[in-house]
């Protein structure tokens, strides 16, 4: 069998791969700073009932960025969840088959999310939306989760025709 095997977690390579995994590290990077700002939170108002101000903000916007970051990766790696107690019954081409349909269902909705996204982030930065604590521009953090769901669509459509390759 030629290509890569279904079993197989390595991402793929080329261009795709050269913006998911510096995609990932920098969500891990944001997923630290907003772990610190709610270490640091816990520890103001344990020591002097006080808070870092607009502390939810930061960390709502902070973990849609970080997840949206690692999805691109995550789907690369095919390392989403999959059940397969149904489909063990059928030849491995079929499975690979199979796969490769429920990527591009994923990638289908993906793009919708990165659709209505856009349109949020569109409407948001058009009309100023800010947080309401430390009145931060919202539009580009959705702008920013917008445009990693289309690459989210992207790496799924890859990851389908990857599957299909190897199943020749």
């Amino acid at each position: 069998m030629s290509g890569p095997s279904i079993e197989s977690n390595e991402p793929a390579r080329g261009a795709l791969a050269a913006i998911t995994r510096p995609l990932a590290v920098a969500g891990g990077f944001v997923l630290v700073v907003v772990s610190a700002v709610v270490t640091v939170n816990v520890v103001l108002r344990w020591l002097f009932t006080s808070a870092v101000p607009g502390d939810i903000e930061l960390v709502q916007i902070g973990t849609a960025l970080a997840v949206f970051s690692f999805l691109p990766l995550c789907q690369s790696r095919r390392g989403n969840i999959m059940v397969d107690t149904f489909t063990t019954w059928l030849s491995p081409a079929a499975q690979r088959g199979l796969d490769a349909l429920w990527d591009i269902v994923y990638a289908l909705m993906a793009a919708i999310i990165a659709w209505r996204l856009g349109i949020g982030a569109y409407d948001t930065i058009r009309s100023n939306t800010v947080s309401m604590m430390l009145g931060l521009p919202t539009g580009w953090a959705i702008a920013a989760c917008a445009a990693m769901a289309a690459l989210l669509a992207l790496v799924a459509v890859a990851t389908a025709v990857r599957l299909m390759r190897s199943s020749r």
